[in-house]
C-alpha cells in the first residue's frame, strides 16, 4: 500500500528558536508553533481553537530560523510527521510526534519584530534619488 506523510502549517511562534549543534557539526533548531481555527459551535458563537506543535528543523534553515525569528512570528512550515521514540531515565517508554520541517517560510517583514516595533515618530530613511539616463555614462 502506498502512504504519504506531508504537513502544511501556518502559525506563529510560541517561543524564540532553541538551536543546537551535533557533534559532526550540523544545526538543529527546535520552534514551538501555534496553529489558531475559528469555528462556530452548537450556539452559534465563534470559539477560537488552539493548537501547538513542535518543529524540528535541520542545516543551514535550523541557522536561519534562530537568527532571523524569534517569539510570535508568523512563519509557514512544510514537512513530514516524525516519530520519536526514548526511554526515560526512570525506564518508561516516552514517545512524540512533530513535524520535521523540509522548508520554514518566513511570512513577517524582514527586520521588523513585534517585541521593538518602531515608535510612531521615529524618521523613515528617504529612497536613493532615481538617476537621469542623461548621466550614464554608456
Amino acid at each position: 500500500m502506498a502512504s504519504f506523510n506531508r504537513v502544511l502549517l501556518m502559525g506563529n511562534l510560541t517561543r524564540n528558536p532553541e538551536i543546537r549543534y551535533t557533534p559532526s557539526g550540523t544545526a538543529v533548531a527546535d520552534l514551538g508553533l501555534a496553529v489558531n481555527e475559528n469555528f462556530k459551535n452548537k450556539a452559534g458563537e465563534t470559539v477560537e481553537q488552539t493548537c501547538f506543535v513542535d518543529v524540528v528543523v535541520w542545516g543551514r534553515q535550523a541557522e536561519t530560523s534562530a537568527e532571523y525569528l524569534h517569539k510570535g512570528s508568523p512563519v509557514f512550515v512544510e514537512g513530514r510527521l516524525q516519530l520519536d521514540q526514548w526511554e526515560s531515565q526512570q525506564g518508561e517508554k516516552r514517545s512524540k510526534l512533530r513535524v520535521r520541517a523540509d522548508r520554514v517560510q518566513f511570512l513577517g517583514a524582514p527586520g521588523k519584530s513585534t517585541e521593538f516595533a518602531a515608535a510612531p515618530n521615529d524618521s523613515v530613511a528617504e529612497p536613493p534619488p532615481v538617476q537621469d539616463d542623461d548621466d550614464v555614462p554608456f
